[in-house]
């Protein structure tokens, strides 16, 4: 996990969305609460609210609940980017 200064200032949901499905999640756009998106890991069943603004704080708490639910690391979702 890197550490926040790390991290970019803002990515554009739909890049961080399509990256996420390159590498096996699965995208409800109607699923989430009001603006949020769901994205579910097939082999757990586990879900994490993909918010429309995804500032680097964000971010970062979004990377630790992907890492945690699939083994998925910001380097692999970085490159899909």
């Amino acid at each position: 996990m890197p550490p926040r200064s790390e991290l970019p200032g803002e990515i554009k949901r739909k890049k961080f969305v399509s990256a996420l499905e390159r590498l096996g999640f699965s995208i409800n756009k109607v699923g989430g609460d009001g603006s949020h998106y769901k994205a579910v890991w097939p082999k757990t069943q586990k879900s994490i609210a993909i918010p429309l603004d995804l500032r680097k704080d964000v971010l970062y708490y979004l990377l630790k609940e992907i890492e945690q639910y699939s083994g998925i690391t910001w380097e692999e979702i970085n490159k899909e980017l």
